[in-house]
């Protein structure tokens, strides 16, 4: 996977293209399948971004604005590709005034990316969420779904290092 913080080059394969040209044909000309054509070719290149959305556009004829529209509404859908371990950060309430916006600033300075974005070596990527249902270890953030609570700033790079 190749993603850099200015602009991702694509790196889709044809097999790919041949999978999701596949499930639009199956799809297309059923009520409602723009979602679930979403969801598969989500699931097929990782993410969604221009090249995949132009693609779906073309080929169900369905105009590149509206699946950019959903795409860019449903937060199930990533327009930027994940890195290898996903960084996730609590800012809801509880986190954020234990102090989750500070913790959110240290991962962006050690990994020099931000929200919603990848390291060029494609192994990190960090994103903010809101309330993760752990409010009794605020602050607390995520690496895959590992929770990491009660956190303070000194402890970023420690957990970050595990993942080296």
């Amino acid at each position: 996977m190749t993603c850099k913080k200015q602009g991702v080059q694509f790196n889709g394969t044809k097999e790919q293209e041949a999978a999701l040209k596949e499930v639009i044909s199956q799809l297309k000309d059923t009520k409602g399948s723009l979602m679930p054509i979403m969801q598969k070719a989500q699931e097929i290149y990782g993410y969604l971004p221009i090249e995949v959305q132009t693609i779906i556009s073309d080929e169900a004829g369905i105009p590149l604005e509206k699946i950019y529209g959903v795409a860019t509404f449903y937060s199930q859908f990533a327009l930027q590709p994940k890195g290898k371990y996903q960084v996730s950060v609590c800012l809801g309430t509880a986190c954020y005034v234990k102090g989750s916006g500070d913790i959110f600033h240290k991962i962006e300075e050690i990994l020099g990316i931000t929200n919603g974005e990848c390291t060029p070596d494609g192994k990190f990527s960090l994103d903010s969420c809101r309330c993760v249902g752990a409010c009794g270890l605020a602050p607390v953030m995520m690496v895959n779904g590992e929770v990491y609570g009660r956190l303070t700033v000194d402890d970023v790079p420690g957990i970050l290092a595990k993942y080296e």
